[in-house]
């Protein structure tokens, strides 16, 4: 079944949404029952995240890939699994989505709706760290969707939990979740003057992972997915 375009962008909205209410929330439950126990809160986190970003992509694969990532859509992109009509509409509603996200779980919580960060996360080790976990989310995407697309969900969201242990930066690998995130004072929350460094970071390890997937599938015939996976 093909999805019109409002409703597939639609889908974007709602599961980034989920997914930075996800983040947030959980960070903000973590940090409360953990009683300072920053291990434990971030042990709630990942599982917490990694979890329904899975769900999410069962939930909303079929309608629109569940990208809920701008990088995840680029890099489709230029990989010939997104359309072209879709790259915009899919990031603004990515971003959207997860501005809707943050301020659902900051009133969930009794905060502020919206309110500015002041969580440091800077550094040329959280920047390379950020290079480090998106390149590796676009390679688990790419070949997941390419050799075992019934698996998508269960690897992004398992990398996903991994990597918020295995970096620096606890992987946001997102820029439209990395925008969110500024939009909160809390355990997830990230500074404004850093968002630019994490989400250049992020783009550069989507063109890194781009260049590897093109060699390492370049022998097998590349198409452009339609409603049952995020790039082919």
């Amino acid at each position: 079944m093909r999805f019109s375009l409002a409703r597939r962008t639609f889908a974007e909205f709602l599961g980034t949404g989920f997914l930075v209410t996800t983040v947030v929330g959980s960070g903000i439950m973590g940090e409360r029952l953990s009683s300072g126990n920053a291990a434990l809160a971030l042990l709630a986190n990942s599982i917490a995240t990694g979890a329904v970003l899975s769900t999410l992509i069962f939930a909303f694969g079929e309608i629109s890939g569940a990208h809920f990532n701008p990088v995840v859509t680029i890099v489709g992109f230029f990989s010939c699994g997104t359309a072209g009509r879709d790259v915009v509409p899919y990031c603004g509603a990515q971003i959207v989505g997860g501005l809707a996200g943050t301020l659902t779980a900051n009133l969930m919580f009794g905060l502020p709706a919206l309110e500015i960060s002041h969580h440091p996360r800077s550094g040329q080790a959280q920047f390379f760290s950020e290079v480090i976990a998106t390149f590796g989310l676009m390679v688990v995407v790419a070949a997941c969707s390419r050799l075992k697309p019934n698996f998508v969900a269960i690897a992004v969201g398992g990398y996903i939990a991994a990597a918020y242990w295995f970096t620096s930066s606890t992987s946001f690998a997102n820029p439209a979740v990395t925008f969110a995130r500024c939009m909160t004072d809390t355990f997830a929350g990230i500074r404004p003057q850093d968002v630019p460094g994490f989400v250049a970071a992020q783009f550069a390890g989507g063109a890194l992972a781009l260049a590897i997937i093109r060699w390492m599938f370049s022998t097998r015939s590349v198409e452009l997915s339609g409603e049952s996976g995020v790039f082919r």
